[in-house]
């Protein structure tokens, strides 16, 4: 078997390297279909199989899916998170609440430890877009601002460590919360976050965390037959 040259080798690291940074900057957000295989030829100036090779091994990373007749798309902003996606996908819903209610609720006591003023003013702003979402009708909309205020209460923690390891779990956290909020959103499944930004404002710990390690539980609520009658949006 001949072996690959270095030089190709090379190229071919090269241009994973500027697909993966379209990812991970977002660029190409989960769920975007990336261009067509002609479309990076032209793009980065190389040959077909180069682009190929580059696709087929963030595919394999688990950051793209090539679905046949259908184009490739986004699945994961990082190879962890893809293995994430991969390992965890199919995980028990009461499950998944109870890691986000763990990760969530220590979180949210450090966030009142440690925020800053620049954390609250984020805080503010996503959680009046996740108000406006919620009201405008929109649920794909709404999932996305339901998870980026998560996602900035974890960052109000200041732990580096946690706010990676949520940030790997985001894909399918977002993953739930869109099979939960289903494709249209219910005045009366609606779930207050009011309160977790203001205990994390006042610095109340304990209100914070217990705020916080409720709200993926309330997700579940909906009933064997599908009615949303209790709070979504988690």
């Amino acid at each position: 078997m001949p072996l690959t040259s270095p030089r190709r080798s090379a190229l071919v690291d090269q241009v994973i390297a500027q697909l993966r940074n379209q990812i991970t900057s977002g660029e190409w957000p989960v769920g975007a279909r990336i261009p067509t295989e002609p479309e990076l030829v032209e793009l980065l100036g190389v040959a077909r199989n180069t682009v190929r090779e580059a696709v087929r091994a963030l595919a394999h990373n688990g950051l793209l899916d090539i679905r046949q007749g259908s184009g490739t798309y986004v699945i994961a902003t990082s190879e962890l998170a893809g293995v994430m996606h991969r390992r965890f996908a199919g995980a028990e819903p009461r499950h998944i609440a109870e890691l986000r209610s763990t990760l969530e609720s220590s979180a949210a006591r450090l966030a009142a430890e440690r925020r800053t003023e620049r954390d609250l003013v984020q805080l503010d702003a996503l959680l009046a877009r996740r108000e406006e979402a919620w009201a405008g009708g929109d649920a794909e909309v709404f999932v996305a601002a339901d998870v980026s205020l998560h996602m900035a209460v974890v960052t109000a923690s200041h732990n580096e460590v946690l706010i990676g390891l949520y940030a790997d779990l985001g894909d399918l956290v977002a993953d739930w919360l869109r099979a939960d909020v289903g494709t249209e959103l219910h005045p009366s499944a609606h779930l207050d976050h009011a309160r977790l930004i203001e205990a994390i404002r006042r610095g109340d710990r304990d209100a914070a965390a217990s705020e916080a390690a409720g709200h993926p539980f309330a997700c579940l609520g909906r009933n064997k037959a599908g009615d949303p009658l209790t709070p979504a949006g988690g």
